[in-house]
């Protein structure tokens, strides 16, 4: 009898170490899946709020000397980076006419705030990288597969937004009020005013350009469908030309400049959702 207890005993221990064995193996398998599959977030993920504060001051901190030694590499050089700013202004303006400074301090504050803004446009592909660092942690690995491609094509329709305000629609809009101007009125710009007015129209343009990277997010997340957006395509290019009409200065030019890029970019990002969603289908 004693020894079938201690065979028994043997046979229980046989047992529960296999067992054991077994549940720490599917266990490591399930942990092996995740990490494959990218759904397990990185440790920063779980860190308490102030920690995250903490990182986020530590980017900031990044940015803004990022900013500050952009912008005292140009600093010498503001005079020469107002002059091209202005030209396409002084190209439209009669013979006899030239900018001025109504303020004091125009002459000064002018270039620099222009230099702060392009040491900034400089910068962005660093804020972006930046900001991509600090949120990075908290994706999943297929949310950064998607991310990293609409972060290098939010930075290039970026560029490609303000270069296009510059070099076509800045010259066309002056080209339009220098025309328009009545024969008694010599044409005299305020330094400070222009630089507003273009700056406003480079931020625009900038931020406009991003509407095919929203789309495709919109679509990629389910906020919407590709056949919603094609059923309400009609109001969604009246809305274009009703947000270039409101943020554009006041002259039909600068609003068609806007809206029909504006629609045409809209056009590309259903496009784009279209071939990425079919290729996702496809292996499925």
């Amino acid at each position: 009898m004693g020894l079938f207890k201690r065979q028994k005993s043997r046979l229980e221990k046989v047992t529960d170490s296999s067992i054991e064995d077994k549940a720490e193996k599917a266990e490591k398998a399930e942990k092996a899946n995740n990490d494959k599959s990218g759904d397990i977030l990185s440790p920063l993920a779980d860190m308490p709020i102030t920690e995250h504060l903490i990182e986020l001051r530590r980017h900031l901190i990044k940015i803004c000397v990022a900013v500050l030694v952009i912008f005292l590499a140009l600093v010498g050089f503001s005079r020469e980076l107002y002059d091209f700013l202005s030209d396409p202004l002084v190209a439209q303006l009669p013979a006899n006419s030239t900018m001025i400074a109504t303020d004091i301090t125009s002459n000064f504050m002018a270039p620099i705030r222009l230099t702060i803004f392009v040491a900034a446009f400089f910068a962005m592909p660093y804020i972006l990288y930046q900001i991509w660092s600090f949120v990075a942690p908290g994706l999943y690995k297929k949310e950064k597969k998607v991310a990293i491609p609409v972060l290098l094509s939010s930075i290039f329709l970026f560029y490609s937004g303000v270069a296009f305000a510059y070099f076509i629609v800045l010259k066309g809009v002056l080209k339009f009020f220098i025309m328009f101007a009545p024969q008694n009125v010599l044409p005299m710009t305020d330094i400070d005013s222009y630089l507003s007015f273009a700056l406003k129209l480079f931020m625009v343009f900038g931020i406009t350009f991003e509407i095919p990277v929203v789309t495709l997010l919109l679509i990629l997340v389910g906020i919407v469908s590709i056949q919603s957006l094609k059923d309400k395509r009609r109001y969604i290019i009246v809305g274009c030309f009703a947000v270039a009409a409101v943020v554009t200065p006041p002259d039909g030019v600068s609003m068609l400049m806007l809206a029909i890029p504006m629609w045409l970019l809209f056009e590309l990002g259903l496009f784009l959702a279209k071939i990425l969603i079919k290729e996702n289908r496809d292996p499925a």
